[in-house]
């Protein structure tokens, strides 16, 4: 799965990217170019399993991130990088801290104002792209009318009305066949969006505090978009800290975890995203899939000819293998399911597939 970061210059955003990915080089201001990073996602439970099975590899679900150049107020045209478009989710960082040493390009911190412009950015962009899409479909069936370009239009029609009055297309339902129409689009406002408060490091203690003093208001509730907080000054000093260290410093400030892995689990869900977990002496791993997919397509994320070759899952949630201590003694008690092909995979389960040979 694939997040663009995006924010206004200043904003942060590069910092935030290089602290996920530890990736050092980032976008650079002045330049039509973006960079890619992976970042793990933190997993408290398969961390559990780990320490009992002892496996020779760890292995997280993982996040690409792409980060893009920051924007500039009435340059919407930076947002058309392809990389942009074919993201699954865009995460946009709002600066919600004050610097002398690093102005504010508009002149003050205002995270409303500053998601706003954003926003608005975003619906020029897609109001370009959809505009010339529709014009060319209007051409089409001027010469040759189909079913197909029929619906397109009626859909292209109603993106255009909705961004025309400044509405994102994030709360527009469509049918599946018409979501094969615009797929391609990539259309920014469609996407889901997280978006990242950039807290100043005297806030760092109240989080969800600064957020909630933001401003966002009109953005909360709505589809498809999800609200995280972090202080990217504090999360660099953690980043330079022992485990032991940052365990201490957090506690000092009062927090059970990283901002980073809260912001990392929203993601995760705003996807739609949870975790099936295998386990075994060789390696113990957390699988990303869709919520609601069965068992017969959740073994293809381990290999594709293990959906064509499904047999049954053994399953059992993950903290009653932790409290059993082993799964031969699940097996023994009976908690240790055998399941079809339709059972669907719920998040935490730990999952052996039998497959054909």
């Amino acid at each position: 799965m694939e997040f663009g970061i995006l924010g206004l210059e200043l904003s942060g955003k590069t910092t935030l990217f290089s602290l996920l990915t530890g990736h050092a080089t980032a976008a650079a201001p002045h330049k039509r170019e973006a960079h890619v990073g992976v970042a793990l996602v933190p997993d408290a439970r398969l961390d559990r399993l780990t320490a009992m099975f002892k496996p020779k590899k760890h292995t997280l679900a993982t996040f690409r991130f792409v980060d893009v150049p920051g924007v500039t107020k009435g340059g919407g045209q930076s947002l058309n990088l392809p990389e942009l478009r074919q993201m699954d989710g865009l995460a946009v960082v709002i600066r919600g801290f004050t610097s002398e040493a690093v102005p504010h390009p508009e002149g003050s911190v205002d995270p409303a104002r500053d998601l706003e412009l954003l926003e608005t950015e975003m619906l020029l962009a897609d109001l370009a792209v959809v505009t010339n899409r529709l014009d060319r479909v209007l051409k089409d069936i001027a010469k040759k009318k189909s079913p197909e370009l029929e619906a397109e239009k009626n859909l292209l029609t109603r993106f255009r009305a909705a961004l025309d009055k400044g509405e994102p297309l994030r709360p527009f339902e469509v049918s599946p066949d018409e979501e094969k129409l615009v797929r391609g689009f990539g259309l920014l406002t469609r996407k889901p969006m997280l978006v990242i408060l950039n807290a100043s490091e005297d806030e760092a203690s109240d989080l969800a505090g600064a957020l909630a003093r933001a401003g966002l208001d009109k953005w909360k509730g709505q589809p498809k978009v999800a609200f995280s907080e972090v202080s990217a000054t504090i999360e660099q000093e953690i980043a330079a800290m022992s485990p032991g260290d940052q365990a201490e410093f957090l506690k000092g400030l009062g927090l059970p975890d990283r901002a980073l892995d809260r912001l990392l689990r929203a993601a995760y869900d705003l996807l739609g995203l949870i975790s099936f977990l295998t386990v075994g002496e060789d390696e113990c791993r957390a699988w990303s899939i869709p919520r609601g997919t069965h068992a017969a397509q959740a073994a293809a994320a381990i290999h594709t000819d293990f959906e064509k070759h499904f047999i049954r899952a053994e399953v059992v949630p993950w903290q009653t293998l932790v409290d059993s201590g082993s799964l031969a003694s699940c097996r023994t008690h009976g908690t240790l399911r055998l399941e079809g092909r339709d059972y669907i995979v719920q998040d935490g389960d730990v999952v052996n597939f039998r497959v054909s040979a």
